[in-house]
């Protein structure tokens, strides 16, 4: 049975582990951390969201973050120190521009196998992850707002997306809970949510009996081929309370990077050329804890378009809120300046007690195109299915069937 080594175990890695365990293969996960998603599928926004594919690759996009540059609270904030690998990686965004409608369209059919993968994988291996069908309202306050939403809806419609315009009065027949004043809608009834790091944890218990193997509190360190073979060398990382002394080797049959923004340097590594930036997200988690915020939040997942702020309904008693892109580097510092706004815009929108906050960030890997790479290096047995950027919990149950088809042409079980 051949071996195959994944790099990470975010959602990505988890789900590519699952695929190819399925298929036939002897799996073993290697991750820095001591447990499965602790870095950016830890708490996200919880959305399944095929109607969030648009790519960000347009003008609109560049002019919003000159504009906010000096705006802390801005839902787009890029820090204008420089940075050679930023600046290089926004000429390269900047380039993908005349690919946005095709990029976007591919995404959108992306993440609708996803979803049909993610609900197989729901139904047939039954563990809880707050899993939730109610579909994902996107709500605009202007005309000027929901004329520029129409032209993207016509191009989602492309893609496969089954979605449809709804009035303010409709809206609040989809959620009773909205209490704000609103030009329109659009609702896409198929989409879900759930709770990524249950989701990848749950995952993750459930691929042991399919063989996978985990070694957490490890560091890869280099990656070498050896005829047949691929040696991954790791030693402790920094949370190991029980290091080994010397650096350890695995071998396998191949190796998949899954390594979330550190692909980067990994396939610096490996002579392969991955250009993902970190670019930071921020959510909050609000704990329900008295029966009129457990009745006045929201239970269908929304996307305030202005406020570029999504939501979940994870459980009973806790409500997700998520929302800014920060272009700051490998930056994890959690500013309460970027964590007010998500608690103002619930305080202005709902009904809901925000007495207990628990705010987070984490690192999207986000490629300048915003597609995912599915593909083998320059260097044989080497394999790549990272940089999902902000949309790793929508697409990675696609991509992940995909790479294991890319593993199969190569390695035969």
């Amino acid at each position: 049975m051949p071996h195959i080594a994944v790099i990470g175990s975010g959602v990505t890695g988890v789900t590519t582990a699952y695929e190819l365990a399925l298929l036939g293969y002897q799996v073993t996960v290697i991750e820095k951390h001591l447990y499965p998603a602790m870095e950016t599928s830890f708490a996200n926004g919880g959305q399944l969201s095929a109607c969030n594919a648009e790519v960000w690759n347009q003008k609109s996009t560049i002019m919003k973050g000159i504009k906010w540059m000096a705006q802390k609270n801005a839902p787009l904030l890029l820090n204008p120190s420089f940075n050679l690998h930023k600046y290089g990686w926004l000429m390269e965004f900047m380039g993908n521009m005349k690919h946005y409608e095709g990029n976007t369209i591919e995404t959108v059919k992306m993440a609708l196998l996803a979803r049909q993968r993610m609900f197989e994988i729901a139904d047939k291996e039954q563990f809880d992850f707050n899993f939730e069908k109610k579909g994902i309202l996107h709500f605009y306050h202007n005309a000027d707002e929901f004329s520029v939403a129409k032209k993207v809806n016509d191009l989602l419609l492309k893609g496969g997306l089954k979605r449809y315009a709804v009035t303010p009065e409709e809206m609040k027949s989809i959620e009773p809970t909205l209490t704000g004043k609103y030009f329109g809608g659009f609702f896409t009834p198929d989409d879900a949510t759930g709770d990524i790091h249950k989701f990848t944890r749950g995952l993750a218990k459930a691929t042991e009996k399919y063989g996978v193997k985990y070694i957490f509190g490890q560091e890869v360190t280099g990656v070498q081929n050896k005829g047949q073979k691929v040696l991954i060398q790791y030693k402790a990382s920094t949370e190991n309370m029980h290091p080994h002394e010397f650096e350890q080797i695995l071998e396998a049959d191949a190796v998949v990077v899954c390594g979330g923004v550190k692909s980067h340097e990994l396939a610096y590594q490996l002579g392969d050329r991955i250009n993902i930036y970190p670019v930071k997200g921020y959510s909050i988690t609000i704990n329900l804890k008295d029966e009129r915020s457990v009745e006045n939040a929201p239970w269908v997942s929304l996307l305030d378009e202005s406020a570029k702020i999504v939501t979940s309904r994870l459980g009973a008693d806790r409500f997700r809120i998520a929302g800014t892109a920060e272009f700051n580097g490998y930056n994890l510092d959690i500013r309460a300046d970027r964590v007010q706004p998500l608690i103002d815009w619930v305080n202005k929108n709902f009904d809901v007690s925000t007495d207990s906050v628990i705010p987070w960030a984490g690192l999207r890997p986000m490629m300048p195109d915003m597609m995912p790479r599915i593909q083998k290096g320059k260097r044989e047995r080497v394999f790549y299915n990272t940089g999902h950027g902000h949309l790793g919990f929508t697409l990675s149950a696609a991509t992940a069937v995909m790479l294991g088809q890319l593993v199969s042409q190569t390695i035969k079980v």
